[in-house]
C-alpha cells in the first residue's frame, strides 16, 4: 500500500488481532462467493450452482480510513495498522435447513460462530444464472432464510425452557429467564425475529449465552445488475421491496454489483481509481460495505500517530479514555493518568503534535473522558 510519491519508503502493513466475525449469508447463487472473493481476494470457489461453497471461507478485510491514510502521508511511518474485520463465506441455505436441507446443519453452526451477519440478496434478473425458487424475489429471498433461522432458535427456546423449568423446582430466581425465553418462543412463533422483540439491558443479558441466530445484529446487502453499478435505478422494483422489508426491521441496505466490484479488486489503486471515475462513482461499494460492518457493532477507531506507526484501535462506541488505552496495553490503563486528544482535522493543519500543542489545540482529558470515532490521541501513564 502507497501513500503518496513523497514517502521513501512504502509502510509495513502490521497484521492485527481482529476483533469481530461477520458471516456472508443467503440463498445459494445470489453472489456470496463473488462479493467474498473481492472482498478478500482470497479466491474462493464461485459457480453457477448450488452449494460451490461448502466449508466456510475465512478472510481479514482492511477498513478503509482516509484519516489513517493522511497520518502515514504525515509522518511516514515503519509500520501502518488499519482496523480490520473477519469475513467468513458460509454455504448457502435452502428451504428446510433447520430440518437439515442441503447443508443446513453446517449452515447454521457456521452462523452461530459469528458476531454479526451480512445477507447478500440478489435484485436483479438473468436467465443465465440459475436461482433455487426459480424466480427472483429478495423479499421472498429474505423471508426464507429468516424463517429457516427462526425454526432453529425455536429449537434451542423450547430447550431451554423445559431445562429451566424443571431447575426452577429448586431455584426460583430463574423465573425471569423463563418468562424472557417464553417471550421469545411467542413471537418466533408468530414469524418474528428476536431482533424485532423489545429487551432491557437486563433481558439481553439474560439471553446472551442462548447465541440466537436471528438476535445477531444483521446488514443486508443488495447484489445489483453491472447497469447499476453507478447507482441503483428508481425502476428496481425488487430493490425498493428489499429496503421497504429492511427499513421495517431497522436494518441498513449496502447495494452494491458484485461481479464489477470483483473486477475492481483486480485493479492497483491507480487504475482502481480511473476505473470508478469511468463508471461515474466516488467510491466503491465494497468500501461502503467494510465501514458499515464495521460499525454494525457499535465499534469506532481512535488514533495514534508517530514515524514508527500510524494506526487505527477498534474499541465500542463510548468507551472510556482508560480502557482505551488498555487496548494499547494493560500497563496503559492501569497506570493511566491523563489522555492527549487533538482533533483530526487541527493536526492535518498543523502538520505536528508539537505545532498543534503550541497552538494550544492539544486537549488533556481524564479517566471520564469517552473517546470519540478519530480521536488522535497520546495516552500519559505511570506504573
Amino acid at each position: 500500500m502507497k501513500f503518496g510519491k513523497h514517502t521513501e519508503r512504502t509502510p509495513r502493513i502490521r497484521g492485527v488481532i481482529y476483533h469481530m466475525k461477520l458471516g456472508i449469508i443467503g440463498l445459494p447463487n445470489v453472489g456470496k462467493s463473488t462479493l467474498f472473493n473481492a472482498l478478500t481476494g482470497a479466491g474462493a470457489p464461485s459457480a453457477n450452482y448450488p452449494f460451490c461453497t461448502i466449508d466456510p471461507n475465512v478472510g481479514v478485510v482492511q477498513v478503509p480510513d482516509a484519516r489513517l491514510d493522511k497520518l502515514a502521508e504525515m509522518y511516514n511511518p515503519t509500520l501502518y495498522t488499519p482496523a480490520t474485520v473477519e469475513f467468513v463465506d458460509i454455504a448457502g441455505l435452502v428451504r428446510g435447513a433447520s430440518k437439515g436441507e442441503g447443508l443446513g446443519n453446517k449452515f447454521l453452526s457456521h452462523i452461530r460462530d459469528v458476531d454479526a451477519v451480512v445477507h447478500v440478496l440478489r435484485c436483479f434478473e438473468d436467465g443465465d444464472i440459475i436461482h433455487v425458487d426459480g424466480t427472483v424475489d429478495p423479499v421472498r429471498d429474505l423471508e426464507t432464510i429468516n424463517l429457516e433461522l427462526i425454526y432453529a432458535d425455536i429449537e434451542v427456546l423450547e430447550k431451554r425452557i423445559d431445562k429451566t423449568q424443571k431447575l426452577m423446582k429448586g431455584d426460583k430466581t430463574l423465573a425471569s429467564s423463563l418468562a424472557l425465553y417464553e417471550k421469545l418462543l411467542q413471537a418466533m412463533n408468530e414469524g418474528k425475529t428476536a431482533r424485532s422483540v423489545p429487551l432491557t439491558e437486563d433481558e439481553q443479558a439474560l439471553c446472551a449465552d442462548l447465541n440466537l441466530l436471528t438476535l445477531k445484529p444483521i446488514l443486508y446487502v443488495a447484489n445489483v445488475s453491472e447497469d447499476e453499478a453507478a447507482g441503483v435505478s428508481e425502476d428496481n422494483e425488487m430493490y425498493k421491496a428489499l429496503k421497504a422489508a429492511a427499513d421495517a426491521e431497522g436494518a441498513e441496505v449496502i447495494p452494491v454489483c458484485a461481479g464489477i466490484e470483483a473486477e475492481i479488486a483486480e485493479l492497483d489503486p491507480e487504475e482502481k481509481k480511473l476505473f470508478l471515475a469511468d463508471l461515474g462513482i466516488e467510491e466503491s461499494g465494497l468500501d461502503r460495505l467494510i465501514r458499515a460492518s464495521y460499525s454494525l457493532l457499535g465499534y469506532i477507531s481512535y488514533l495514534t500517530a508517530g514515524p514508527k506507526e500510524v494506526r487505527a484501535w477498534t474499541i465500542v462506541k463510548g468507551t472510556k479514555a482508560p480502557q482505551a488505552a488498555g487496548k494499547i496495553h494493560s500497563d496503559f490503563e492501569r497506570g493511566f493518568i491523563r489522555a492527549e486528544i487533538v482533533a483530526y482535522d487541527d493536526l492535518i493543519a498543523c502538520g505536528s503534535m508539537n505545532a498543534a500543542r503550541e497552538k494550544g489545540l492539544i486537549r488533556s482529558e481524564g479517566k471520564d473522558y469517552v473517546i470519540e470515532d478519530g480521536d488522535v490521541v497520546l495516552f500519559r501513564f505511570n506504573v
